[in-house]
């Protein structure tokens, strides 16, 4: 039986015994429920389990530099399950303290499981969306880094944070704007296109889009941002047709 089989109360009760198992865990210095819940096969125990390690290190101070340790020593594991699990707790843990698991992300960025990679992308969204600043930092480390896959992943990882602050992000997008990989080039078009349609947003970043140099990629962008207006019409704070008069307006290609 899965966790979504399971009733609504009994799924709560599940939640607060994976919580507690893994506080007795680190309490008595073992990771017998690590193991088990991290390597589960069903993904919302392992997001469970992941979001408990998140909710104990915000409430137990004393226990927070163990609670780093095991999961350490978890992103080696034989098992991808639990090296994805450990991520993404580690995740939880960099919204309120990045510093401390900022290795935890370097090692999983380069990990041989894509699971593994994207649980890396995920926390970078999560995490740069509260704790923008020392995630930001980091991730510019990576923009410039020869693996192409590394440069597509970063840029994808601060993808959330544009959707509210595109300002944020838009100084390190405009240093993929030359990339020589198609894949890189094709990720850094839909992350514009990502963060262009909330309130606000569009103005911002055709601003910034008007001072890029590759106006190829640019005119990209704009075809992007139009159709995203129609793909997320419930969501979008403008029209299609209101996107594309904006765009019109402040033309971002010399069409």
């Amino acid at each position: 039986m899965t966790f979504y089989d399971l009733p609504k109360h009994e799924r709560e009760k599940l939640s607060q015994n994976i919580q507690i198992a893994l506080l007795r865990d680190v309490k008595y210095n073992q990771n017998i429920h690590f193991l088990k819940y991290f390597s589960d096969e069903d993904t919302y125990i392992r997001k469970c389990a992941y979001l408990a390690v998140g909710k104990l290190y915000k409430l137990e101070n004393s226990i927070q530099n163990q609670l780093v340790f095991i999961l350490t020593n978890l992103v080696s594991n034989p098992n991808f399950h639990i090296r994805q699990t450990a991520i993404n707790a580690a995740g939880e843990i960099g919204i309120l303290n990045f510093t401390c698991i900022q290795n935890l992300m370097d090692i999983g960025l380069f990990d041989p499981h894509h699971t593994v990679r994207n649980a890396v992308i995920g926390s970078i969204k999560k995490m740069g969306e509260k704790n923008p600043v020392p995630v930001l930092a980091w991730a510019k480390l990576y923009l410039n880094h020869p693996d192409q896959e590394i440069r597509r992943e970063i840029c994808h990882g601060i993808e959330l944070r544009g959707r509210k602050y595109p300002q944020d992000i838009l100084p390190l997008l405009k240093t993929l704007q030359f990339d020589e990989t198609k894949r890189v080039r094709e990720t850094l078009v839909h992350v514009i296109g990502q963060i262009a349609y909330k309130k606000g947003c569009l103005p911002v970043v055709t601003d910034e889009l008007n001072t890029w140099e590759n106006k190829l990629l640019v005119k990209q962008a704009k075809l992007e941002i139009i159709d995203v207006h129609e793909r997320y019409k419930n969501f979008a704070h403008l029209s299609q047709q209101q996107a594309i008069d904006y765009l019109k307006q402040y033309a971002l290609d010399e069409d």
